[in-house]
């Protein structure tokens, strides 16, 4: 879509549509659909997929399911969540960057690790965190006022915003010299590493595919640069504030109620990590998507706008009246997931929407699909930020998964809410974003809801 379009559609109220990948056609043959999954995942989804409760296919020896009806998915992953475990290929892909994190451990060690984690996040705890968020945020509005007279790439400072969030509330560190080596390093495993291959997908745990040879030198390195973070931190001693701890020491106070001992260092290294790029990567995604879809919509991005006007921004309390910026984060999330899929491998038999399922056969809930399915959301393509008001008939649970569901919800997804809502206020409140790349900006599913390139922004202060 051009800007003209854009302008258009928003002069005559027309709810903007925001462009998607092209949809293969269901007749698509297997080689069409393994080169398309090379560049994207999301880009091998037909059109068919959108429309129907439950589709089932045939992946290399086992049958497959594409899930869409959300008292299936609740099945899936709440009443019968023991039956469905994440696959050998998840694990290939998730381990190098996360190691034995919250996101990845199994069985005891995970139920440990999510009770060391909820005490940081839970609201109380967010509250005291949100003026280093807003000490971030401030930094980057003198930034972006500095860059007025010329393009900016929105994407690359929002980036590095969000890593300055992290840095700040997780560390109590300042990441100024960090952010190009962790920049470098998101980009290396997204490039080389993060798209599954054929082996990937065929060989059995245990069995390295030639990539997980790659994957475990990228683990060395990165594993290190992490480990010299928490050195930094550690090296800096107890936490002086008033109030609170930072998220590191509340994570390494926590003493195992069994073993009677706190995290190894291995343990705070795969925590810490898992905390970079869960709350960095994904959070600055979105708060890029955000950025993108009001510039494509004036009338929605002055909406926005007064309203962060209307808020003084000081603290937590602050944050929860800004609604309407609240929705916009909401649909944004809808339209660009950041886990765009979630692969399940059933252990037993069952039945989901009426199929048999055997032991074996691999589910798929696709965030991306649910999210524009034609039967669970009005104008599916469309952005429509209304529809997250409170005053909106709410939507079905698990029609609406941005940070999945059940007992492995993401643990971060309110620090993730509050510091981009946060985020999203204080650039819209200052400056008016105006999109000048004519090209559009099409979303791809490699690790997770990236665009295929960085457009360059005008920002023009308010």
């Amino acid at each position: 879509m051009s800007i003209v379009e854009a302008n258009d559609r928003s002069e005559r109220l027309l709810p903007l549509i925001p462009p998607i990948p092209p949809r293969l056609s269901a007749s698509a043959g297997f080689f069409r659909r393994t080169a398309a999954m090379r560049h994207s995942v999301i880009a091998t989804w037909d059109q068919r997929l959108y429309q129907e409760e439950i589709i089932q296919g045939r992946f290399l020896t086992r049958s497959s399911f594409i899930v869409n009806a959300p008292s299936a998915i609740r099945h899936i992953l709440i009443d019968n969540g023991s039956n469905y475990t994440r696959t050998p290929s998840t694990f290939r892909l998730m381990q190098p960057l996360f190691g034995q994190g919250v996101l990845t451990a199994e069985g005891r060690a995970w139920r440990h690790q999510r009770r060391a984690w909820a005490p940081a996040f839970t609201p109380r705890s967010l509250a005291t965190l949100v003026p280093q968020m807003i000490e971030a945020a401030d930094e980057t509005l003198s930034k972006l006022h500095d860059l007025r007279t010329q393009p900016v790439d929105a994407r690359d400072i929002l980036q590095e915003l969000m890593l300055e969030i992290v840095g700040r509330t997780l560390l109590s560190l300042r990441m100024d010299a960090h952010w190009a080596t962790l920049r470098d390093f998101v980009s290396e495993y997204s490039l080389r590493m993060a798209r599954p291959t054929f082996l990937d997908l065929l060989f059995p745990p245990g069995w390295p595919s030639p990539r997980d040879v790659l994957r475990a030198r990228f683990r060395k390195r990165w594993t290190r640069f992490i480990s010299m973070l928490v050195a930094e931190r550690r090296a800096r001693g107890k936490w002086r504030g008033a109030s609170t701890a930072d998220l590191f020491e509340l994570l390494d106070s926590v003493i195992d109620p069994q073993t009677g001992v706190g995290p190894t260092d291995r343990q705070l290294v795969d925590e810490i990590a898992t905390m970079f790029l869960a709350g960095h990567h994904t959070t600055a995604s979105t708060l890029f998507w955000g950025l993108y879809l009001l510039a494509l919509d004036p009338v929605n991005q002055e909406r926005v706008a007064a309203e962060a006007k209307s808020v003084a921004l000081n603290d937590a309390s602050d944050v929860e009246r800004l609604e309407y910026t609240r929705a916009t984060v909401d649909e944004t999330l809808r339209l660009y997931p950041p886990v765009f899929l979630m692969t399940r491998a059933a252990t037993g038999p069952d039945t989901i929407a009426g199929c048999a399922v055997r032991a074996q056969d691999l589910i798929f809930i696709a965030p991306w699909i649910l999210h524009r399915h034609r039967k669970l959301w009005r104008d599916p393509d469309a952005f429509i930020p209304s529809r997250f008001l409170p005053s909106s008939p709410p939507q079905d649970r698990f029609a609406y998964l941005p940070f999945g569901a059940g007992p492995r919800i993401c643990i971060g997804a309110n620090f993730a809410l509050i510091a981009i809502t946060l985020a999203l206020a204080k650039v819209i409140g200052s400056f008016q974003v105006t999109l000048l790349d004519e090209k559009p900006v099409i979303p791809m599913g490699v690790m997770t809801t990236q665009p295929d390139y960085s457009p360059m922004f005008a920002i023009t202060p308010r």
